[in-house]
């Protein structure tokens, strides 16, 4: 099969297309036919070495944590799914989405929305659960709450927002110039652009203030987060994690990391959601996978709006039965 791997981590260069041996499936397992995957920043950080330390030093990696595509064959404990099954979720850590095929665990794929094509269904899976995880995982959101998603227009912020609207909040966007009609349209109460003013100086007070670009800390934000509010945030900086410890089991202002944990029953709840018209995926660009390396070039830009997907071309394919 066709994949693009690294044999080494480094900058963009590093990802090559070229032909692999197909990935053989456990137990537990489904082979996909991956028709669409995205980028995340955890892709390139992990290809930059900046996780070397947990991905180790065995080459070459198939990287991608996000897959949408059909089911091929199923292993023998295989319950829930069957060949043909237009599926979509996570592929185990540290990827293997950016490929032709990919062996993926039963427990954390869902049948696709169907109201979705594979390119945005691919674009959900590790982005939407980071901010549905953060939100009533950690944040333990509530109906009424006030709650402000710093980096609003960004790949996790786009679900954050309408997440948080979904489960009833009153929600602020942070975001540039640029994305302030589509942040609003993404059902934010009420934006803020933060080229014009920082958030931490605010009159406003929040229950929840979830940092889905990792900017800021609990210190910073303390003045504008109600006296038993949450910081979430997607960076678990060693400040953070500091404020995190110190805050866990204190009556005060607490500060919280998100750790995304895949899942069947969340991206059920997921795509429920989406097929009741209360998440759509905003999609920046689509880069076929050949051109790989230019998606992940341009995601390290930080100004992609939404997501970055990452295309297939739909062949017909053999299922196993």
């Amino acid at each position: 099969m066709k994949a693009v791997v690294i044999r080494r981590y480094g900058a963009a260069e590093v990802l090559q297309y070229e032909e692999v041996e197909q990935p053989k499936i456990e137990p537990t397992q489904l082979l996909v036919k991956v028709r669409a995957s995205s980028v995340n920043p955890i892709d390139w950080k992990i290809r930059q070495g900046m996780l070397s330390l947990i991905t180790g030093s065995n080459f070459p990696k198939i990287l991608g944590f996000d897959v949408a595509g059909d089911v091929v064959a199923v292993g023998s404990g295989v319950t829930h799914f069957k060949p043909g099954d237009a599926i979509y979720g996570s592929t185990s850590f540290p990827g293997g989405g950016y490929a032709e095929f990919a062996a993926v665990p039963e427990n954390v794929v869902a049948l696709k929305p169907t109201n979705l094509s594979y390119e945005e269904a691919g674009a959900v899976p590790l982005a939407a659960l980071t901010a549905l995880q953060a939100l009533r995982n950690e944040g333990n959101i509530q109906t009424g709450q006030s709650v402000l998603i710093n980096g609003a227009a960004g790949g996790v912020g786009i679900f954050a927002v309408q997440i948080a609207k979904a489960l009833g909040a009153v929600v602020t966007g942070v975001c540039s110039t640029k994305n302030l009609d589509l942040v609003k349209s993404l059902g934010s109460d009420r934006v803020i652009d933060y080229t014009q003013q920082d958030f931490t100086q605010d009159i406003a007070q929040y229950d929840i203030i979830f940092d889905a670009v990792g900017k800021r800390s609990l210190s910073q934000t303390k003045k504008v987060l109600k006296p038993n509010g949450i910081y979430i945030t997607t960076l678990p900086s060693p400040e953070v994690f500091l404020e995190s410890l110190l805050t866990a089991f204190l009556p005060v202002q607490k500060a919280k990391f998100i750790l995304e944990k895949p899942n069947t029953q969340d991206l059920v709840y997921l795509k429920e959601l989406i097929e009741a018209g209360k998440i759509r995926v905003v999609i920046d660009r689509t880069y076929p996978l050949q051109e790989l390396a230019a998606a992940h070039i341009y995601s390290e830009t930080g100004r992609a709006v939404g997501k970055i997907a990452i295309a297939q071309p739909a062949v017909d394919i053999a299922v196993s039965n």
